[in-house]
């Protein structure tokens, strides 16, 4: 007979202990997040909602204890649903607006790219910033701010400290930009609309942009946001370069897994932009992925935010504090002949 203590010995383990964890309790908490940065931006509409999203998402998770039940669905925002709002970003570009600025201006926009990102690295190796942090840092610097560091974070797997460090970096120094620019293009007497394209050039995320170009007046405003539009136009080439030196690496690795040539988000974002220079899109289509991508990128950003607890932001270093310097430094210089070539 099967005593009491065998029977327990080999009772079927419990269907609880193998049930997966549910991503809703988090993705609902990153679109609640989101949802406040685009009201904060309506009530408040120099403020950008993803600067409002990362803010409100830091707040959060240094208030609250850190959550088994929200952790995947946080982690599947910040990384998926960023891809969303990136690749619907393509449809807010339009490149016969930004090939309207000349080529010389094509040039430095793609100067402040290559050599941001080029420059950076370098600076970053001399002060001794890890490889995949100096990475973030450099793209966000160089091309969009906290989406650049979040879809390249996309591609290379980067570990979540090193990203959520990198947009407390670009948060930080990009809000000091889209005030000191504009006071020093102010000093020195610069021709408005050359100020605006400065600004487009030098300063990391488009909110920031759109807030410095309103500082500097109503015609410095549209050159600034079609210029910083350029350089988010180089998300996808940056994108696929680096996914190019991935497959590269792990074609001399046996048995590596190589990753796509370009990612789906990425292909996305291509169609999208040459979509909306060459076809006529109905209005309402562009008005709903619109509000669609701004929520997806700032429930991203509120995820990413939410990762930036105290430890994390005890962890930055004064090196790469004097990377994130440098790099705002390097970028404002390389986009400095943006002042004499529009009028």
């Amino acid at each position: 007979m099967t005593s009491l203590n065998d029977a327990t010995v080999t009772s079927p383990p419990s269907t609880t202990a193998q049930r997966p964890a549910t991503t809703w309790p988090g993705l609902l908490l990153a679109a609640a997040g989101g949802a406040a940065g685009l009201l904060g931006h309506r009530l408040v509409p120099q403020l950008s909602p993803v600067l409002v999203a990362i803010v409100l998402g830091v707040v959060v998770g240094n208030l609250r204890q850190p959550s088994a039940a929200t952790a995947p669905g946080l982690a599947v925002a910040s990384r998926r649903v960023l891809r969303i709002g990136v690749a619907l970003l393509g449809l807010q570009l339009v490149l016969s607006d930004v090939f309207a600025l000349g080529w010389a201006m094509v040039l430095v926009i793609v100067a402040v790219v290559v050599g941001g990102i080029a420059g950076s690295l370098c600076l970053g190796r001399a002060l001794g910033v890890p490889p995949g942090r100096r990475l973030l840092i450099a793209c966000g610097f160089s091309i969009c701010g906290a989406a650049a560091v979040a879809a390249v974070a996309g591609v290379r797997r980067s570990e979540e400290k090193d990203v959520a460090s990198a947009v407390a970096l670009v948060v930080a120094f990009g809000s000091a930009a889209m005030l000191v620019l504009p006071a020093i293009a102010t000093a020195l007497g610069m021709n408005v609309v050359g100020a605006g394209a400065w600004a487009g050039g030098s300063i990391h995320e488009v909110g920031q942009v759109v807030v410095a170009g309103g500082l500097l007046g109503g015609a410095a405003l549209q050159v600034a946001v079609v210029v910083k539009l350029g350089r988010v136009l180089m998300l996808a080439p940056v994108l696929t370069a680096l996914t190019w030196a991935d497959r590269r690496r792990g074609a001399e690795v046996e048995g590596a897994v190589r990753p796509p040539l370009m990612p789906a988000f990425v292909a996305v974002f291509i169609l999208g932009t040459v979509a909306r220079t060459w076809l006529p899109l109905p209005d309402q289509l562009l008005d709903v992925a619109g509000v669609v991508q701004s929520l997806a990128l700032a429930a991203a950003m509120f995820a990413l935010g939410h990762a930036l607890d105290r430890k994390c932001l005890s962890a930055l270093r004064g090196r790469e504090v004097a990377m994130a310097t440098g790099a705002s430094v390097l970028v404002a210089l390389i986009a400095l002949p943006a002042v004499f070539l529009v009028s």
